[in-house]
């Protein structure tokens, strides 16, 4: 993605965490953006947070809940009615799930699905046809090392993201015809907001949670901004930002019976620690 050249973006989930960085960066590069969240207040708080800072290209907020088709479809319609058309859908909203497997129940399987897969597959449909007729795009899909490495005790996380990376990767090869390129994000823990969604009936899920939040260092959500404008740019798959998951990646390729048996010793772990939360 070339500086000189305004792109038009569209950013879900673009009010707080990895959405707002992404919508910083996109903006101080000059390109047009759209953020969608479903939060009212903390999108208008991005605005003025964006306004206070000062920008290089347009910025606008629209309500929309991503297990809306109808909300998303109309989030893309608004970016083409206002500026012609768009170039970049970056499907940034999720939420955080997990726990011992049979403890989860299936609304919270449901619910982790129809935002984490099933926002990203409805960004994807609502997106895809214009840039079909364009003859142009970008889709940018925000998965996680969770649904490459599967860690145990987090079955219904896992499986959401990785079903994005399922995707992501159908969609490169079968839209690269077209001019639409995809990249696929996978990040490890950074510090973000995400910790706010957790739905787990193990409270030492959501504690766990919150520990390597906030001990991660390795990278900020800024920082993971910027590689995925490169990523863009370079029109590059698969984007996996943390050195040390990356690394554990190589290893599971090299040798997944190596890679179950440090699985073997965190579900012990999970096992241990394991604690149902009290109901209110």
């Amino acid at each position: 993605m070339e500086r000189s050249v305004t792109k038009r973006v569209l950013i879900t989930g673009g009010a707080s965490g990895l959405g707002k960085s992404l919508a910083t960066y996109f903006l101080s590069q000059g390109h047009h953006v759209c953020i969608v969240d479903v939060n009212d207040e903390r999108g208008k708080q991005a605005l003025e947070s964006f306004s206070a800072t000062g920008t290089q290209g347009e910025v606008f907020f629209q309500r929309c809940d991503v297990t809306k088709a109808d909300d998303l479809q109309a989030a893309v319609n608004a970016v083409t009615d206002r500026w012609g058309g768009l170039d970049v859908m970056v499907n940034n909203a999720g939420v955080a799930g997990g726990g011992p497997f049979d403890w989860v129940s299936n609304e919270d399987w449901q619910w982790i699905m129809d935002i984490n897969f099933f926002g990203v597959l409805r960004g994807c449909q609502a997106a895809v046809p214009i840039m079909k007729e364009q003859g142009s795009g970008h889709i940018v899909n925000i998965a996680s090392m969770a649904g490459l490495l599967n860690p145990p005790g987090m079955s219904s996380y896992n499986i959401s993201k990785a079903a994005v990376v399922s995707l992501s990767e159908t969609l490169v090869a079968e839209l690269e015809p077209f001019g639409i390129g995809v990249t696929c994000v996978c990040p490890s823990f950074f510090k973000t907001n995400l910790g706010e969604s957790m739905r787990s009936p193990d409270e030492s899920t959501s504690d766990n949670l919150a520990k390597l939040m906030d001990n991660s260092d390795e990278l900020s959500a800024e920082d993971i901004a910027k590689m995925i404008h490169d990523a863009v740019q370079n029109k590059g798959f698969l984007l996996m930002p943390h050195d040390k998951a990356r690394a554990a990646w190589e290893y599971k390729q090299q040798d997944l019976d190596g890679h179950l048996k440090i699985q073997l010793k965190l579900a012990r772990s999970v096992k241990d620690r394991a604690k149902p939360k009290s109901r209110p």
